[in-house]
């Protein structure tokens, strides 16, 4: 075991941003190491940040959500010091991809966000599925209130893959 108890946690951060090819939430990997309880959320926070001042992860906040991602240089770091973290960890977290890899590379290729456009007076929603980084729909309403606009993105992060049937279907 390590002697400092952050190292393991930054190592377990870079672990799981390593084992997926798509952006993370703040909160998918938060979750994952708080129901285990390997550290506090303090604690993982300044880990976090810490990774990210390093340049060994990449922080992108779209709607309120911080998504993050592994760099070339903490791609390094982990292949240099991987063997430090225990081999439970690491299976523990490759049971929980292989487990719920697709319920969290949805939760972060569906994207719905809102902004207000002051030039028509009216709330544009910006509606985007991917997969793999790469665009499968890349949907602009505009909708006369704020409250139209949320409920826009709320829907279409319920019902994207509906939307998604019948625009090819019709299209194609």
């Amino acid at each position: 075991m390590l002697q400092d108890p952050l190292t393991l946690y930054k190592l377990i951060v870079l672990y799981m941003l390593n084992r997926v090819t798509f952006p993370m939430t703040n909160a998918q990997v938060s979750d994952f190491i708080l129901e285990r309880e390997y550290t506090n959320y303090l604690t993982l926070q300044q880990v976090i940040n810490e990774l990210n001042d390093a340049r060994m992860i990449s922080m992108e906040t779209i709607r309120n959500r911080t998504h993050l991602s592994i760099t070339p240089e903490g791609r390094e770091t982990l292949n240099y010091f991987q063997n430090r973290i225990n081999h439970a960890i690491k299976k523990e977290i490759d049971t929980y991809f292989r487990e719920n890899e697709y319920v969290l590379r949805n939760e972060v290729s569906i994207l719905g966000d809102y902004y207000y456009r002051a030039s028509t007076g009216e709330y544009e929603a910006h509606l985007v599925a991917k997969d793999n980084n790469v665009s499968l729909v890349d949907i602009k309403l505009s909708v006369p209130t704020q409250e139209i606009a949320v409920s826009v993105c709320e829907n279409w992060q319920k019902k994207n893959q509906e939307i998604y049937k019948y625009l090819t279907e019709r299209l194609f």
